[in-house]
């Protein structure tokens, strides 16, 4: 992998909703990709809707650059992926996202992903100008995607090569130990048994089985414990008059 690969560039051409526009913007930054090119955006650029679908992305947007044709839009770049199915009487060769984003890694050009039109996708024309598809495996019953799930898709599988933050690790509470388990376990019992939770009293043993393999379960903490005891506490005192 060559550590001077530069990122690829999101190209939309002919985008119908600003709406999807700022989706797509989003799920860019998210994955570390900043440089958008739209061609020939059906409502125009700037577009009032772009701003609140986009969560924040708002530099990416700033920074939208707007042709005239995919020509221009990938003039200065070496590889360009058109995003689609198989097109009929194109003859490319096809790649998942995951192929895709080595390439990408491995290139030291400019790298493009084209995204078509929502309702129609790319036109042919658009296709051949591509040096190579990629297309997402997808359920043959539903294959369905919107402009903004097919940009982060792409966008994912190339951000695995470079090192974005992990969401911060928050360390889990020990389990406690077995005999404060049993305490509460017990407590539970008492509780019940007060309450007239066994019946009929032939199947007592049975409940206590199966309530005590759900209880061993979970990996209680200590505090999780404490909470519990409180909680059946609780549930066993009379309520205060209001």
């Amino acid at each position: 992998m060559s550590a001077a690969a530069p990122p690829p560039v999101i190209v939309l051409v002919r985008p119908q909703l600003g709406e999807n526009i700022g989706k797509a913007a989003r799920a860019m930054l998210n994955f570390g990709l900043t440089e958008l090119r739209l061609v020939a955006p059906r409502d125009g650029w700037p577009n009032p809707d772009a701003g609140p679908a986009a969560s924040g992305a708002d530099d990416v947007l700033a920074e939208a650059r707007i042709f005239g044709t995919l020509a221009e839009a990938v003039a200065d770049c070496t590889t360009i992926y058109a995003t689609t199915v198989r097109k009929r009487g194109v003859t490319k060769p096809v790649l998942t996202p995951e192929a895709a984003a080595r390439e990408v890694h491995a290139s030291a050009g400019r790298s493009a992903y084209v995204f078509g039109p929502e309702r129609s996708g790319l036109e042919t024309d658009d296709v051949t100008l591509a040096h190579k598809i990629v297309t997402v495996p997808i359920n043959p019953e539903f294959a369905s995607l919107n402009l903004a799930q097919a940009v982060i898709l792409l966008a994912y599988e190339w951000s695995k090569g470079i090192a974005l933050a992990s969401p911060p690790e928050v360390p889990l509470d020990p389990p406690a130990e077995h005999g404060v388990l049993e305490e509460f376990i017990q407590h539970l019992e008492r509780d019940l048994d007060k309450s007239g939770y066994f019946f009929p009293p032939e199947r007592r043993e049975m409940t206590l089985r199966t309530l005590r393999t759900a209880l061993t379960k979970t990996g209680w903490s200590y505090n999780d414990i404490r909470m519990m005891h409180g909680i059946i506490t609780a549930l066993g005192r009379t309520p205060r008059a209001r």
